[in-house]
């Protein structure tokens, strides 16, 4: 297997060509160097580059009227992504179109402004656009077939780089974007007056860490707190649409939306690979880094020095590592207890890779060695994910696939001699769930990408994850891999991190490569860590 942190699998340069125009025009291609990962952005196709090319923008010929000076090209690659070209989020805009029909309008609107580190845009804006400045609404229109992109003007008194292109950079965006026309966004009122049935997007917000699920629910608790009581972002937006506009028939987009992004394309499926394999490499590094006395925090920061140093915006969820009874609640994620000798330890954690993600879950022992118990219990589990993945394929329903390996795992339970009967009793349960194949895997986590209700086929992604749970000892044992349907079976992105009680206990012998401290005992002891 490759070595973690080796060199990497090459997007290539994706760079911007600067034309007599003064309009830039995206290149884009996508080499993979023997599958090789090192996915830091800064460095992309650096290797053997043509001279002429500098920062990933191509030197403008003598006299090519470039209308813009050096401090604005740095703004265009940071508010332009490198991982798509324009004509992907062209195709799936006029697939929208298709679906929604001649007479209808599509309107989708950003993020706003944000005071985080980093702006990252709102999933399905991103889905249709690729657009990553604040403010943005995108006007995609039925009768005409293009689309128009609403932007306000550029704050003066502030650099680019903080506030992100305006409409003053028409020509650019429309050239890097592949929208049609870009403009401003006063004028977007005036043009919702032709407008007669308008699509919206009506589930909650995806943003980076929360899936519109999560969203949903944030919202409802919201809304019925007393002392809050608002609306959502979502139904802010609808309600401001209706009444400035009751002419209009406002319709929901999310179906339409959900099925669109149910079968990845190929460029996405690289996009899943990476974060796959990059939550695999975090996962594995955390085994060799653990040991009694350090605390479920410094083992999600192995994770995270991983994802921000292969090129990833962070982590794609909030991550999971649960030591001991904290396992036994589904999505904790505080993590700031201490390991304990004997305890064991469940980690679940992956990437926002170029706004999308992975799913992965291991369970592994503090100190190394798989207790009897342990064993059996993760070893079962183990066996039953094994099971499900041997029978993925396309053309099978979700549900059948669930049914013959509980069929297959109840031979093994009847012939397995647990050492308790609350175990063999967890074990039947769990042979009980329809769920084990679990969630779809995308843009989100948890993606709004629903597939049991069709065969399987291929460019469908989604979770492998079996658990199982012993209430009495408050136990909860799961294994997870993110998963494609392919042609003839199944690709598991998450596959580099090892599985088996075995293979585990053999990578937590290797020397892991952060110096981690039992930082309360440092300082209890009188000394810096």
């Amino acid at each position: 297997m490759l070595s973690p942190l080796a060199s990497p699998l090459r997007l290539a340069d994706v760079g911007a060509r600067c034309t007599s125009a003064g309009s830039y025009q995206i290149r884009s291609r996508f080499e993979n160097a023997n599958r090789r990962l090192s996915v830091g952005l800064a460095g992309w196709g650096r290797e053997g580059e043509d001279e002429s090319v500098v920062g990933g923008v191509e030197r403008a010929a003598p006299g090519a009227g470039c209308r813009r000076d050096a401090r604005m090209k740095k703004a265009d690659e940071r508010f332009f992504q490198k991982y798509f070209p324009p004509q992907e989020f062209a195709a799936r805009r006029q697939r929208l179109l298709d679906e929604v029909g001649p007479a209808a309008d599509v309107l989708l609107r950003g993020r706003s402004e944000t005071c985080g580190p980093r702006f990252l845009q709102s999933k399905v804006f991103f889905y249709f656009s690729g657009i990553e400045i604040p403010g943005a609404l995108l006007l995609i229109s039925g009768p005409e077939r293009k689309t128009t992109l609403y932007l306000a003007h550029r704050d003066p008194e502030r650099h680019p780089e903080e506030t992100g292109l305006g409409v003053e950079d028409a020509e650019e965006i429309k050239a890097a974007t592949g929208v049609d026309e870009v403009c401003d966004r006063a004028l977007l009122t005036e043009r919702l007056r032709t407008v007669r049935t308008l699509y919206v997007q009506d589930a909650e917000d995806e943003l980076p860490c929360r899936t519109r699920f999560e969203a949903a629910a944030v919202a409802q608790r919201r809304a019925a707190d007393p002392w809050d009581g608002r609306p959502s972002d979502t139904q802010h937006f609808i309600s401001l649409l209706k009444s400035r506009h009751s002419h209009i028939e406002i319709r929901g987009l999310t179906p339409i939306v959900s099925e669109m992004r149910r079968v990845k394309s190929a460029r996405e499926i690289e996009m899943l690979r990476r974060a796959g394999y990059l939550a695999a490499l975090a996962t594995t590094e955390a085994m060799r880094m653990t040991k009694p006395g350090l605390l479920e925090r410094q083992l999600a920061a192995v994770a995270s020095y991983i994802y921000l140093t292969h090129g990833a915006a962070g982590e794609g969820y909030p991550q999971i590592v649960a030591a001991g009874r904290n396992m036994q609640f589904g999505h904790y994620s505080r993590n700031d207890a201490r390991l304990i000798e004997g305890d064991i330890v469940l980690m679940d954690s992956a990437p926002d890779y170029g706004y999308y993600t992975s799913d992965i879950g291991r369970i592994w022992p503090v100190n190394g060695t798989y207790a009897p118990w342990q064993r059996e219990l993760y070893g079962f589990i183990t066996a039953y994910h094994k099971t499900l993945l041997g029978l993925l394929k396309p053309g099978a329903m979700a549900e059948d696939v669930v049914q013959e390996a509980a069929q297959i795992m109840a031979g093994v339970v009847r012939k397995t001699r647990f050492s308790k009967a609350i175990y063999r009793q967890a074990a039947e349960r769990v042979l009980q769930s329809k769920h084990p194949l679990s969630h779809p895997v995308g843009l989100s986590v948890h993606d709004g990408s629903p597939y049991r209700h069709k065969p399987l086929e291929p460019g469908v992604v989604l979770s492998v994850d079996p658990m199982l749970s012993v209430p009495e000892e408050e136990l909860y044992i799961r294994c997870e891999d993110t998963v494609l349907i392919t042609a003839d079976g199944i690709e598991n992105f998450t596959a580099a991190a090892p599985l088996e009680p075995e293979a585990i206990e053999a990578a937590m012998k290797e020397a892991g490569r952060f110096p981690l401290y039992d930082t309360a005992l440092a300082w209890d002891a009188g000394r810096r860590p």
